[in-house]
Parts: C-alpha cells; sequence; structure tokens
C-alpha cells in the first residue's frame, strides 16, 4: 500500500508554476485572481484564504471581495459583471454555498467561461464532455494528475466513480473516459453498490458522508482516491472512506485531509495562470 501524497504533490506543482508566473511577468502580465465570498460561512472563509495565500506565495494579484450574506442577486451579478471585465483579473470564483436567496446556477452562468477556474460554466462542462476542455472543475483535474505523479495507470482499466455531482462525479467519470478507462458512474440509489465497486481497479468516492465506503466496497489492489471532506462538530475533518480499515488491501490511496485538497488548490493557481498565458497567445 502507498499513500498518495497530495500536500507533497501540490508543494511541487505550484513550485513549478512559479516559474511560470516569473516568466510571465518578465513579459508584463501578472496573473490575477478574484474570489467573492458572501456572508459568514466559516468553512468558505477557511478555503478562501488558502486560496489567498497560494495565490500571495505564487506571486499573483489577488483580490477576496468579501460582501454581505444580505446582498442582492442583482448586486452580485454587478460585482461578477465588475471582475468579469476587469483585464487585470484571469480567473474568478464566487464561493459556494451561497445564500437561499441567491441562485447558484444564474451566478455561475453569469461568470465569463474563459476566467471560470472552478470549471463550472455550461461552456466548459460542454467543452469538457466533447473532449475539448478549457477549464476543469479542479477536484478531477488534480485526481488525473495524481494518476500521472504516481505512474497509475487508468487506460484500459475497470473505473467506479460514487457520487454524481457536477462539480466532482460527473466530470471525473468524462475524464476516466477520456483517459481510456471502463468507467461506471454510481450514486446514493444504486442498489448493489459494493457489488459494483468490489470490481473497480480505481475506485473514486465523492458522496460526501463520513466512512461511508468499508473493506466490503474495495478489490484488493485497487486505487482509491477519497474525495470526502466532512467535519465533525468537535472539528476533525473525515473521508468517505473508513482509511484504517481500507488502506491495508489498495495499491494506492489518498488520505483525509492531504491527499486531495491540496490537489485542488493547486489546480486552481494552474487554471488561473493559464488563462493568463492565453492572453499573449502562451501555453506551457
Amino acid at each position: 500500500m502507498a499513500i498518495i501524497d497530495g500536500k507533497a504533490l501540490a508543494t511541487k506543482t505550484k513550485k513549478a508554476l512559479k516559474q511560470r508566473v516569473e516568466r510571465l511577468k518578465s513579459k508584463g502580465i501578472t496573473p490575477g485572481l478574484a474570489a467573492i465570498l458572501v456572508g459568514e460561512n466559516q468553512a468558505s472563509q477557511i478555503y478562501i484564504r488558502g486560496k489567498e495565500q497560494d495565490a500571495k506565495s505564487l506571486g499573483f494579484y489577488s483580490v477576496i471581495d468579501r460582501v454581505s450574506a444580505a446582498i442582492s442577486q442583482k448586486d452580485l451579478l454587478r460585482k461578477v459583471e465588475k471582475y468579469n471585465k476587469d483585464e487585470k483579473i484571469h480567473g474568478l470564483l464566487v464561493q459556494f454555498p451561497l445564500p437561499k436567496h441567491i441562485d447558484e446556477k444564474i451566478i455561475t452562468f453569469a461568470i465569463d467561461p474563459k476566467k471560470d477556474v472552478d470549471g463550472f460554466h455550461p461552456v466548459n462542462m460542454g467543452r469538457l464532455f466533447m473532449g475539448n476542455p478549457l477549464m476543469i472543475p479542479c477536484t478531477p483535474f488534480g485526481i488525473m494528475r495524481m494518476f500521472e505523479e504516481y505512474n497509475i495507470e487508468v487506460a484500459g482499466k475497470e473505473a467506479v466513480v460514487i457520487g454524481r455531482s457536477n462539480i466532482v462525479g460527473k466530470p471525473m467519470a468524462t475524464l476516466l473516459t477520456m483517459a481510456n478507462a471502463t468507467v461506471t458512474l454510481t450514486h446514493s440509489k444504486t442498489k448493489n453498490l459494493p457489488e459494483i465497486t468490489k470490481c473497480a481497479d480505481i475506485l473514486v468516492v465523492a458522496i460526501g458522508r463520513a466512512y461511508f465506503v468499508s473493506k466490503e466496497f474495495v478489490k484488493k489492489g485497487a486505487t482509491l482516491i477519497d474525495v470526502g471532506m466532512n467535519r465533525l462538530e468537535n472539528g476533525k475533518v473525515l473521508g468517505d472512506v473508513n482509511f484504517k480499515e481500507v488502506a491495508k488491501i489498495t495499491s494506492f490511496i489518498t488520505p483525509t485531509p492531504g491527499g486531495v485538497g491540496p490537489m485542488t488548490r493547486a489546480m486552481l493557481m494552474e487554471q488561473t495562470l493559464l488563462a493568463a498565458e492565453r492572453k499573449i497567445g502562451e501555453s506551457f
């Protein structure tokens, strides 16, 4: 069993990104990332602080626009449009969840697809599903980078994804398919789920239930990616996988925390940089 160290890989990734940032700055362009944070959601504030730290450490121009939870949808759309037009901003995200009076789909659709570094805009989703991606949802993007780094063969393998969200499950299944895996997309309503997952060479779990996956779900020697981040009342974070029980029968496994999370943030930085590079027609 080998642990996939997402934290170490994210550090390596950001080191390479910093060199590209310096090269871009020498051409007069500083990558710019803007994040809009609505309200006081604790988890969102933690995520945004992490993204802000990453951006500054890489030498980005970084804007965190904190607004009241009482902001109207119309005013939030004005904020989005402001950053869509700002030439200094190459990547734009609105941190979810949003207050109930704001429609997250409308806000997502309003973001310029070329600045949509989260990869959630329907234009970017459509391009991904057509095999011509521009911006990719960061968590699946980071997981594919993990497979590359650890020389985990994907082509020809049986892959199962648990979870069908637009953020992780669906794009993850698409990326695995593009990499020539045979993919089964499952979810909480799938019947006989352990029988299906037990056939998987690669199992990606993104269902949002602490310790949902036990050893009964896992094929011996499988690669197991745990996307879950379930925060308990005492502040402890648990994955969707019972790590201690399952790790000993896997070939590769991600821990929680320290697995998928750091790579998600690293891919956000990479896509911001890519957007800046496209401004001058460069890609590395």
